[in-house]
């Protein structure tokens, strides 16, 4: 089976300071990202978030449905009385990627609820879903200090979502928190405990590790992979697709749907819709990093 993509460029990307893309971008990046880079799945937005956000995606998926892409789409929504849902449905999308907590500080600190209560809202918010054909996947936030500081409540939680209808789950390392060895075990623990549930890791590069986590988790045997072109997103980043088209490719040698020919055009693309330059010697994508200046190593 192949590993699949998930682009969060126009949603998790977009969360770099100082970066906002309009309709028209947003529809320019999500053509090529689906049309000729072949990533499997995009994220484009954030439910709620703002009139504009609503425009860019009624555009996407004007486009997307016309072009048999609609099942690529996705919204990421929250756990908010269905408010969330209604606007994705009336959007057109349908797959909904709902932001649940996966960490039992954060289900109690910043929702000040209960694990059950927090469940119950859940299975709520996936119900509500089902009865609009809407699709769920599931964001576990903060799942990575879930795993360490509380992994009875996220077995608490998986234990009773793996019976509802959740397309995907989505483990993130929110915080950027992770090493290669915690993703490799944290990982192994999800996949060993629900065999039969589709899984996608989600790397932050706080500590410059995200390649790394990435590697780690592919080889825990996850699904799906989330990334972002040139590795944009808030603070230091996600974890850049270009990186880890290179290291499924040459190290792992896992298949994807990706063509690594048309990398270096959306990165060129997202550099000028964002204003964020890419470094020229950027791993794979950066200008310079086929040139050699030193005679001893041109030779080799």
């Amino acid at each position: 089976m192949k590993l699949e993509i998930m682009d969060t460029t126009l949603r998790d990307g977009e969360q770099t300071s100082g970066v906002s893309f309009n309709a028209p971008e947003k529809l320019n990046i999500a053509k090529i990202l689906l049309e000729e880079v072949k990533v499997d799945r995009i994220e484009v937005a954030s439910a709620r978030v703002s009139e504009g956000e609503y425009e860019a995606v009624e555009k996407i998926i004007g486009w997307a449905g016309k072009n048999g892409y609609l099942d690529q789409i996705e919204i990421l929504g929250f756990i908010d009385k269905n408010e969330s849902l209604d606007w994705i449905y009336k959007s057109g999308a349908r797959v909904v990627n709902l932001l649940a907590k996966g960490s039992k500080k954060h289900a109690e600190v910043q929702l000040r609820k209960s694990p059950q209560e927090h469940l119950n809202d859940l299975i709520d918010a996936i119900e509500y879903a089902s009865s609009k054909d809407i699709v769920s996947n599931i964001y576990l936030e903060d799942w990575s200090n879930g795993m360490r500081n509380s992994p009875d409540y996220v077995f608490f939680l998986m234990d009773t979502l793996k019976d509802h209808n959740i397309r995907r789950l989505m483990l993130p390392d929110t915080l950027g928190i992770l090493n290669y060895e915690e993703t490799y075990e944290f990982c192994s623990k999800m996949l060993d405990r629900y065999p039969d549930q589709h899984m996608d890791f989600h790397a932050h590069n706080d500590y410059d590790l995200a390649t790394a986590n990435v590697y780690s988790a592919v080889k825990a045997g996850v699904h799906g992979i989330h990334t972002t072109v040139n590795g944009l997103g808030e603070r230091a980043g996600n974890v850049p697709l270009s990186s880890v088209v290179g290291i499924l490719k040459d190290h792992i040698h896992v298949e994807t749907n990706l063509d690594e020919s048309k990398l270096t055009k959306i990165s060129r693309i997202v550099e000028s819709f964002s204003g964020i330059r890419v470094p020229e010697n950027k791993p794979l994508i950066g200008e310079n990093v086929y040139t050699q200046t030193c005679g001893v190593h041109a030779d080799g």
